[in-house]
């Protein structure tokens, strides 16, 4: 049964790969039709990526669970003393072997990410979720203000070798579209430039398809990817 229970929750042991199978299958079926646990899972997935950028990748010993369960050998007899012994399907060390894996990993994972993100990570100004004609969440972007907004995709999505995906925002009606730049590929990136539009509640973003290296006139010539309303985050 599982033990996550809000979106938030949810997203994270997602993202860090503490789902059993049967609880990712469910998600990711959910994660189609869903779009507050679709964007809880961009923005986990924004959290943690950072964790992949401060240290090399470490195994565990081989050795770590039989000097653990040595430690804990004492504790354990006194556990199951009694007149019955052990049922033989017992999978009570089992169990408990996998929630503390899983705890461990967690907490090493939540107190690196609190501590190197509170230290490094600016908060957006606003977010936008794009959505596609069919009304499904396809990226989420995330407005700094400091001319650098940032694409995080929440689906796949391929483009043919001759296109390319340009981002948009519509500051206001008098100023019309203004580009945040071209997309080297569907994948987290950064935009930037040097005068990049204020960004506000309300204001409109969409990706659009446009020839190799982006639209020849400056305006949104090609299909829409996705468009949507930003809103400022809440404390």
């Amino acid at each position: 049964m599982s033990t996550w229970h809000t979106p938030t929750e949810r997203a994270d042991a997602y993202v860090l790969g503490l789902m059993d199978e049967h609880d990712r299958r469910v998600m990711d079926n959910e994660l189609e039709s869903d779009p507050v646990l679709a964007r809880a899972v961009g923005e986990a997935r924004d959290r943690f990526i950072e964790l992949d950028l401060v240290g090399p990748t470490a195994t565990v010993s081989a050795d770590l669970w039989s000097r653990i369960e040595a430690k804990l050998g004492t504790a354990g007899k006194r556990e199951i003393a009694g007149p019955h012994p052990a049922a033989a399907n017992d999978n009570r060390l089992v169990r408990w072997r996998a929630i503390a894996m899983s705890a461990v990993a967690a907490s090493v994972l939540l107190v690196a990410a609190l501590g190197y993100t509170t230290m490094t990570r600016l908060e957006p100004q606003v977010v936008a979720i794009l959505m596609n004609a069919e009304g499904e969440p396809v990226v989420m972007i995330e407005d700094f203000g400091n001319d650098t907004a940032k694409v995080v995709p929440l689906i796949d999505l391929a483009v043919a070798d001759d296109r390319s995906l340009q981002l948009w925002t519509l500051p206001s009606a008098d100023t019309g579209p203004v580009s945040l730049g071209v997309l080297d590929g569907w994948e987290t990136a950064t935009v930037s430039g040097p005068d990049l539009p204020r960004p506000a509640e309300e204001q409109l973003y969409e990706i659009t398809v446009e020839p190799f290296g982006g639209s020849p006139t400056g305006k949104p010539t090609g299909p829409i990817v996705g468009k949507g309303f930003a809103k400022a985050p809440r404390p």
